[in-house]
C-alpha cells in the first residue's frame, strides 16, 4: 500500500459510528452508519446467485442488500480505497457514500470532508 492509501486507512481507522459528518463548506451531513476499511485487492462486487430456500430466514438472506449499495463500478472503489455510510436527510435514499480520500479531518467526534455533500453518492 502506498503512502497515501496508508495515510487514508489511519485516517479512517479513527472514524467511529455516530459521529457527526460536515462538508466542505461545514454543512451538517448527517452521521456515520458504517465504517469500512479499505480492501486493496478489492477489483468488483458480485450480486448474490444463491437460490432462496422456502424457509423465511433463507428468503431474507437472499434479499439482503450487500454493502455498498451503488453501481458496480463505484462499489469497487469505495470496497478498494474505504467508505463510509452516513445517514443523512440530504438524499433521498436516506444514506451517502463517503470514499476515505475524501475525508479531510477526523476530530472532536467529527468527520469533516474535502467536498461539498452534493458531490457524495447516494445510495440506490
Amino acid at each position: 500500500m502506498n503512502q497515501q492509501g496508508t495515510q487514508q486507512q489511519a485516517t479512517i481507522s479513527r472514524v467511529t459510528t455516530g459521529m457527526r459528518v460536515v462538508d466542505s463548506t461545514g454543512a451538517e451531513i448527517g452521521t456515520v452508519d458504517l465504517v469500512q476499511r479499505g480492501d486493496p485487492t478489492a477489483v468488483t462486487v458480485q450480486a448474490p446467485t444463491a437460490d432462496p430456500g422456502s424457509s423465511l430466514d433463507e428468503l431474507i438472506e437472499a434479499t439482503a442488500v450487500e454493502e455498498p449499495d451503488v453501481p458496480a463500478d463505484l462499489a469497487a472503489r469505495l470496497l478498494h480505497s474505504g467508505y463510509l455510510k452516513v445517514s443523512t436527510e440530504l438524499a433521498r435514499t436516506g444514506a451517502v457514500y463517503v470514499l476515505a480520500d475524501r475525508i479531510a479531518t477526523v476530530s472532536d467526534g467529527q468527520v469533516r470532508l474535502d467536498v461539498p455533500a452534493a458531490e457524495l453518492p447516494p445510495e440506490e
